[in-house]
């Protein structure tokens, strides 16, 4: 059966993802991605004129599937530190399902060669930073937090934590489960964020 256009580059994008995982981001090629098909370059360039066209599509399209695993994370949860460790529990497994997503965000292709890419996910990264620091000021102002703890400090320091799992799960060949020891950490970090039980009661 033939594909509509948009499942084509639906599969287009799948798998590109895929290969930037097994080849690397800054040796996918069209050509490989047209191979793993079955299609021509050609075939690739109807959908995708260039190979930064590909990337930017690729990055909008992560974009909108982490914004809206987050706030169907968010929904089924009350507590401030409930909300925060399921935002970024969802975070860690977008990251297991797609383990190219932390090469990319540290290749050449992003950081010299494709602007777009870099402000798609410059600008996803600032939306989970902005996220993490409004439920931390809920948090504070609910007194679960500690009174004297910054909002946007505490969104740094989960925000680097999701970044610097990221990076240790996929430099040591992905040998631990990321969205497990995500949980550990995150409740570590919750616990030195936490207000004082004298100042909760």
């Amino acid at each position: 059966m033939r594909k509509t256009a948009e499942e084509r580059k639906e599969q287009i994008l799948t798998v590109a993802l895929r290969l930037a995982d097994e080849l690397g981001p800054d040796r996918l090629t069209t050509g490989a991605v047209a191979d793993a098909i079955g299609l021509t370059q050609p075939a690739i360039f109807r959908h995708f004129p260039t190979k930064q066209a590909l990337w930017a599509a690729l990055a909008i399209r992560t974009r909108q599937r982490m914004h809206s695993s987050w706030q169907a994370a968010l929904g089924d949860q009350i507590s401030s530190e409930a909300r925060i460790a399921a935002v970024i529990d969802t975070q860690l497994s977008t990251i297991a399902e797609n383990p190219a997503l932390p090469a990319i965000l540290f290749s050449r292709e992003l950081q010299v060669e494709n602007g777009d890419l870099r402000k798609t996910f410059a600008g996803a990264m600032a939306a989970f930073r902005n996220l993490l620091h409004d439920e931390v000021a809920k948090g504070r102002d609910a007194g679960v937090f500690r009174r004297d703890l910054d909002p946007s400090d505490a969104a740094a320091l989960l925000l680097s934590l999701v970044q610097g799992l990221a990076i240790r799960w996929s430099l040591g060949a992905r040998e631990f489960d990321v969205r497990q020891e995500g949980a550990r950490l995150v409740q570590v970090q919750l616990r030195l964020f936490a207000a004082s039980p004298q100042r909760r009661a």
